[in-house]
């Protein structure tokens, strides 16, 4: 096979391949094989027949369209293992000449994937946060953990106030008929949580239980419900009981009830070096953000639009799969936030041109200092993954063999191992 490239731009190549004649001639009969064996003809059984047959059926176009399948796509991917070329994008694909006679000539036209130059990625000297703790964080804690195990009680003849709980029965009327959703019985509503429509819980202070109240409000004029939107509701609220939030004391008993420690010391102690642990690891990852950030800094590239688009595309499905796993969509977001697609394009764009940077600097430090990635490398990575998603190990390296993830896993421990060997030798200021 003949190859010869040659670039466009700064960023397009076009190669040129040439599949000699004989080559063509075997495709083309495997491609009447291959369709033969699909097709039913009357009078003939699958597989056996004859060619002309075939053609009358189903056109000469067809198979040949067949064959170049048979034929393009290996002899592009060795023609790009010749030259080392490493596309980024779709290849787009022009036929020079392609008869059952004559060599197949077609052109690949694509954009390169673009070279890096490295800057100084060794040495490199990054802020690095303290990881301290006070008093207040650890009081902040304990005070969350009185929350979390907080009491709810009937208060006897109390006037609902800011941060009670009004246990109500309502019912809601527009223009005097009730309307769908607008009933409850038993309602737990904490006063000034805003959960109702704006206005509802503020006609509600000082009533007391058994008391009864018409609350007036206005639907917002973009309210979930289009049919309630901007209409003005009359609701029969009646108040059965009152009920405030009783913490708990701090002493022996509180602790023993909410960890394994037994005195107020131990459990702040504990709360404490938990904290510490935290705040080391905040500053481990900011310190790690910075110096790779740094390194990135100090390296030159030049990136094709392609690229940058590509990036924002991936993370697009990225967060259309977290939005999704949370009941809701990309779509649907957008609807909601008011977000056209070019604006949340625009959004990503930075971080995307921050990580094509970052990938393709990891990628050209690890060829740099000649980095390898062993069969133990990929285990551990799989075991990490495991974790993180609380499946069996097992079951993680399946789907990484059974869904061609492998060589995915392969870039992302090499980009780990290179950014290793940049932490190794950062220093933090």
């Amino acid at each position: 096979m003949k190859v010869s490239a040659e670039k466009i731009d700064a960023h397009r190549m076009v190669l040129e391949l040439e599949v000699p004649q004989p080559e063509v001639a075997k495709a083309v009969d495997k491609a009447y094989h291959k369709l033969a064996a699909k097709v039913n003809i009357p009078g003939f059984r699958k597989g056996k027949v004859p060619r002309k047959v075939l053609e009358m059926r189903i056109g000469k176009a067809a198979l040949m369209d067949e064959a170049f399948e048979l034929l393009a796509s290996p002899a592009y991917i060795k023609a790009l293992e010749e030259q080392d070329i490493e596309p980024v994008t779709r290849p787009e694909i022009e036929v020079v000449t392609f008869e059952e006679d004559k060599p197949l000539v077609f052109k690949v036209k694509f954009v390169v994937k673009p070279v890096i130059e490295l800057g100084e990625y060794k040495g490199i000297k990054a802020a690095k946060p303290p990881a301290k703790v006070d008093e207040e964080e650890v009081n902040k804690q304990i005070e969350n953990l009185r929350n979390r195990h907080a009491k709810m009680v009937v208060v006897e003849d109390a006037a609902l106030a800011e941060g009670d709980f009004a246990i109500i029965d309502f019912e809601g009327f527009i223009d005097g008929a009730p309307f769908k959703g607008g009933e409850g019985k038993g309602y737990p509503l904490e006063i000034g949580s805003g959960s109702f429509i704006p206005g509802f819980e503020d006609q509600l202070l000082g009533a007391k239980a058994g008391e009864e109240r018409d609350v007036k409000v206005e639907f917002p004029a973009e309210y979930m419900a289009p049919d309630l939107a901007g209409k003005t509701a009359e609701f029969k609220v009646r108040v059965n009981d009152v009920k405030r939030r009783e913490v708990p004391a701090v002493d022996a008993e509180f602790v023993k009830e909410v960890s394994d420690f037994d005195s107020v010391e131990e459990l702040k102690a504990d709360i404490e070096n938990n904290l510490i642990k935290a705040a080391e690891s905040k500053a481990d990852r900011e310190f790690r953000t910075n110096v790779i950030k740094a390194a990135v800094d100090n390296c030159t590239v030049d990136l094709p639009e392609e690229v940058i688009e590509n990036e924002i595309d991936s993370m697009l499905r990225e967060m259309d799969v977290n939005l999704q796993n949370r009941g809701m969509s990309l779509a649907k977001y957008m609807e909601a936030t008011k977000t056209p697609i070019d604006k949340l394009r625009a959004n990503y764009r930075e971080s995307a041109i921050e990580s094509v940077k970052t990938d393709l600097m990891l990628e050209a430090i690890a060829k740099n200092e000649n980095i390898e990635v062993t069969p133990d490398d990929l285990e551990k990575e799989i075991q990490v993954m495991a974790a993180a998603y609380r499946a069996p190990v097992e079951d993680v390296r399946r789907i990484i063999l059974t869904e061609g993830r492998m060589e995915a896993l392969t870039r992302t421990v090499i980009r780990k191992k290179a950014a290793q060997v940049v932490m190794d030798a950062a220093e933090a200021v």
